[in-house]
């Protein structure tokens, strides 16, 4: 097979050496209008990939081919077609332009100039990422895309990220959106045996991103197909540039602490809390206490609710150096980051490095190479649910000291574990060895037609360890120890045919073909064992007893795709455009092994008729509509397949079949989605901006159907089901303040309504977590919570006819609150005077509730000694009837059902980011032969304005599970970090 493909390989570059054309040096220089050279504006060779960009004074120099045209472009500034005639040296001044309709946006399998695309689209450049103290590049464009709502989920360093783009668009599959990294479909889900999710994204390094585009509706996702429902992220990396050499150096530094701590009762109030509480029931308080492990007369007041937290700290090293000239471009990176959390605990660290080559053998063929290596190691802490979690320490009673006094060691006669003791006495590190590869070939064996073959990998081994000492709740008397390894083999080749023609002035015809092959392959071993002899010996292999062992030789998938797209525009106002993409999945049955998804969109834009063309007021008004079809296709590798399994039985080895039926005739998920935007701008482009309307209809819904244990299933996945996501997106650009004191302002609102439109059976879980027909996903229902009685202190509920009633059981289940927000959205303000800027962000979030499930052990009124948090004590008394928090009654469990008692409003606006740099003046830092210097101060999270009272509004515990409908549950959820920190950057 290698012979074959190095053949005609050899042969093509056998053929394109002969096509050397002849090429001639140009060079030049860029200016704004006030005739200050322009730096880092890109100057390429139109319908090539051959460019440069200017120099720190505006000054350019280029080989092109005679008759070229140069396209020059930078963001601020209208794009410039120049032709070059016989021309060697030219000046070239750029109008400052806010819409930037002339600057190229990535997209599936190419680029497009944004007034050409037809899609609603979404990109950020590296500015918007960089400088920011992130682990993952997820967190850095919060509240900058409309239409794209990101979660954090917790404050814990490495965890999962939730992205829904346009609404969620599935109940049971994965609603996170596909992530395309330099062309190639990366892995994204989770691997590792937690419950609690790590973010694979983590391993790319944000300061080596050049670009993020969010591919939103139909028409620009659906070149994807079938795994195109949720959007789709792609990420660009930097690439190096024809021009001088560039070498930047960056650090920073700073401390991190939490948003938000809760209040607990401390020693004095839990005694009379619980005291109450005891005597309401008839008990005597201290005998009760005792009787409990707690010394009524503890001289002791711990707060343990301060415990599970501290100051975090955070550095980062990165130095990149880029350059090239007209036969080989470079880009070399390398990245040192180390995370202290704000978590006891809980650390994370990444070293990667990166090289990006780009080598022109003769002016028709190119090659090029991605290549990064990612080291990251996550000392972890358990999942929120687990006892070993550290925030769950605030269930101690504050009577109970952190110490013994007895042996001045951890004190392990507490109501609950100490989980200290974990860290003392054990580890938990997750470590990952991650690379992102990529190799292509371009090759233009005639004018206008560009064939592109590439293969990627990305390659992921993830070691999973995990130790506790006797003494502590796993390791018991002996101690345990666990490891598992999963190595993750993700590969794809794309190769692909362009053809790219202008007929005349009017006509411009774009048209691609291409083949897809994917496949992923994982292992997974495991082993655990009992019996260390001290703990100095920490690994498996060193365990007496190995008590557990498994291993998956096999677990993967593969996807083969054919797609072709048109791109259509006639006189550079009317566009048409159109894409198909057909599937092959091995996830799916038998009967439905292919799939296909396409699209259609158009364009008009306005302001290029005669009658606005001289229009002083609206510089731009576009018109674009589209509609298309794409599937979802993440769900379990072999839900279609009957499985069998290994199972021993007195020694003897057999076959059983698995509890779960395959189904040969499941398909995709399928999404058709309409969507209609304008966009626009006023007064020199001063105001800009999109608006989008769209509706998504997902059918034929992955649902795993519960089968009766009679027949020896427990269930099966079918297509059943539908649900429709109806929004609005709103993006404004504004230059308030255009002279030597700049001020711009971006706004965005994305408005979603999700609703379940067909549905075989209600999902409810254990909580209040639901899917049920008619309302959103993840709706909360169960018991509503009516206060308290004002005659007895009787926790109240409503009934079905409207009327309360003390007796949960009678209550009535209905819809108690929703978890999707009604509109999210941010605002940035970009402000700069000479060297000085500022850069404001805000996040917002509307219209949610939360359910803190903690709630039922912490904010219950004196049931049972978990410390409670201090709006507790407003108990209802004969003296203080008018209080939702019925009388404390130990044991009696009034109040303690699960209800809407602890939903409350998850509104919330957050000041993201700040940051504020300096850039020294050029004549100062010339000196030191220094190209540039600034110097920032930044703060993440500065301040949240809510009026929910658990940690932090920005959560959701995965220690339920990771199913789509489990959204808005807080359950010992430490809160997001406050981080302040100040950093240096520096050019050469």
């Amino acid at each position: 097979m290698k012979q074959h493909f190095l053949i005609p390989l050899t042969c093509g570059l056998a053929f394109a050496s002969t096509a050397v054309a002849q090429t001639r040096a140009v060079t030049g220089r860029v200016t704004d209008a006030s005739g200050t050279g322009l730096p880092g504006v890109t100057v390429l060779e139109r319908g090539t990939t051959n460019g440069t960009s200017t120099d720190a004074n505006g000054g350019f120099s280029l080989s092109v081919q005679p008759g070229a045209t140069l396209v020059l472009s930078s963001i601020g500034f209208e794009t410039q077609n120049v032709v070059l005639g016989d021309r060697t040296s030219l000046p070239v001044t750029l109008k400052s332009n806010a819409t930037e309709l002339g600057e190229a946006v990535v997209v599936g399998y190419g680029s497009q100039t944004k007034s050409e695309v037809t899609g609603s689209v979404t990109q950020l450049s590296s500015k918007d990422v960089q400088n920011v103290p992130t682990v993952s590049f997820e967190q850095a464009i919060q509240g900058r895309t409309p239409g794209v709502q990101i979660n954090q989920t917790s404050g814990k360093l490495g965890a999962g990220v939730q992205i829904r783009v346009r609404g969620s668009s599935s109940v049971t599959a994965s609603n996170q959106p596909l992530y395309v990294i330099d062309g190639i479909p990366v892995t994204s889900q989770d691997v590792g045996s937690d419950t609690e999710p790590l973010n694979p994204l983590a391993d790319l390094n944000p300061n080596d991103i050049e670009s993020i585009t969010i591919l939103k509706d139909a028409a620009s996702s659906a070149i994807y197909g079938s795994r195109a429902s949720n959007g789709v992220v792609l990420v660009t990396t930097k690439q190096g540039r024809q021009g001088q050499t560039k070498v930047n150096l960056g650090y920073y530094v700073g401390t991190s602490e939490t948003t938000r701590r809760r209040k607990f009762l401390n020693a004095e109030q839990y005694k009379a809390l619980f005291t109450v509480a005891a005597e309401n029931e008839g008990y005597d308080a201290r005998e009760e206490f005792e009787g409990n492990g707690l010394d009524y007369d503890s001289p002791y007041d711990q707060s343990w609710s301060d415990e599970p937290f501290r100051k975090g700290k955070v550095s980062q090293y990165d130095l990149n150096v880029s350059g090239g000239d007209a036969k080989t471009r470079f880009y070399l990176s390398t990245t040192f980051n180390d995370q202290t959390g704000i978590i006891i605990g809980n650390r994370y660290r990444r070293g990667s490095a990166r090289i990006n080559l780009d080598h022109s053998i003769t002016e028709k063929l190119r090659v090029g190479l991605n290549l990064s290596l990612t080291r990251s190691v996550n000392d972890r802490t358990p999942n929120d649910n687990a006892f070993s979690n550290p925030v769950q320490l605030n269930a101690l009673p504050p009577l109970q000291p952190k110490i013994d006094p007895a042996t001045g060691q951890l004190n392990q006669n507490t109501l609950y574990y100490n989980n200290l003791l974990d860290l003392e006495k054990g580890s938990n590190r997750a470590g990952t060895y991650r690379s992102f590869s990529n190799v292509n070939l371009n090759y233009k064996p005639i004018k206008d037609l560009t064939l592109r073959t590439e293969a990627g990998a990305d390659f992921l081994n993830l070691n999973e360890n995990i130790y506790r000492a006797a003494g502590t709740q796993d390791g018991g008397n002996t101690g345990y120890g666990y490891s598992n390894q999963v190595q993750v083999i993700n590969y794809t080749t794309n190769n692909t045919a362009t053809y790219l023609k202008t007929i005349g002035e009017d006509h411009s015809i774009e048209a691609l073909a291409g083949f897809s092959f994917q496949r992923s392959d994982a292992q997974e071993t495991s082993a655990e064992g009992r019996g260390f002899p001290n703990p100095e010996f920490t690994r498996v292999a060193s365990a007496a007893i190995k008590t557990a062992g498994s291993g998956s030789v096999r677990d993967g998938f593969s996807f083969v795709s054919y797609f072709a797209r048109v791109n259509y525009g006639f006189q550079g106002k009317y566009l048409i455009s159109g894409s198909v993409r057909r599937d092959g999945s091995s996830r799916f049955g038998a009967n439905n092994r292919y799939g296909t998804f396409g699209a259609g969109s158009v364009g008009w834009i306005i302001s290029e008729e005669a009658f606005l063309k001289d229009n002083t007021i609206l510089n731009l008004l576009k018109l674009r509509a589209s509609y298309g079809l794409t599937g979802n296709a993440e769900i379990g590798n072999f839900a279609s397949r009957n499985l069998y399994g290994a199972l021993a039985y007195a020694d003897q080895a057999g076959i059983v079949p698995s509890t779960v039926v395959g189904n040969p005739n499941l398909s995709w998920e399928n999404t058709a989605q309409t969507d209609i935007g304008l966009e626009f701008g006023f007064f020199d482009n001063r105001i800009s901006g999109e608006v989008d309307v769209y509706e998504k209809k997902t059918s034929e819904l992955l649902l795993s159907r519960p089968l009766s244990y009679s027949n020896g299933y427990t269930s099966v996945t079918e297509n059943v089901g539908s649900l429709r996501n109806r929004g609005l997106e709103v993006s404004l650009n504004t230059r308030n303040l255009d002279g030597e004191f700049k001020w711009s302002t971006n706004f965005n609102v994305s408005f979603n309504r999700n609703k379940v439109t067909s549905l075989a059976a209600p999902i409810q879980s254990q909580y209040l977590g639901s899917v049920r027909e008619g309302q959103p996903i993840g709706v909360f229902y169960g018991r509503k919570y009516a206060g308290v009685d004002p005659e007895n202190g009787d926790a109240l509920y409503y009934a079905a006819d409207g009327s309360t009633t003390s007796n949960a059981a009678t209550a009535a289940l209905q819809i108690v609150g929703d978890p999707n927000p009604k509109y999210t959205g941010g605002i940035t303000n970009n402000l700069s005077f000479k060297g000085v800027d500022l850069s404001v962000l805000g996040q917002f979030v509307y219209g949610n509730d939360i359910y803190n499930a903690a709630g039922l052990y912490q904010s219950v009124n004196g049931d049972y000694f978990d410390n409670q948090t201090v709006d507790q004590l407003n108990y209802w008394t004969p003296d203080n009837r008018n209080t939702n928090v019925p009388q404390p009654r130990l044991y009696a469990g009034n109040g303690t059902q699960v209800s809407s008692r602890w939903v409350t409003g998850g509104s919330f606006f957050r000041v993201k980011n700040v940051t504020l740099g300096y850039n020294l003046p050029q004549d100062l830092v010339k000196k030191g032969s220094i190209a540039s210097v600034r110097v920032y101060v930044s703060a993440q999270n500065l301040f949240t304005l809510t009026n929910y009272d658990g940690y932090d509004p920005e959560v959701n515990t995965a220690a339920f599970g990771a199913a789509n409908y489990l959204i808005g549950h807080d359950f010992y959820t430490p809160p997001l970090a406050k981080t302040f920190l100040a950093g240096i950057n520096v050019g050469f």
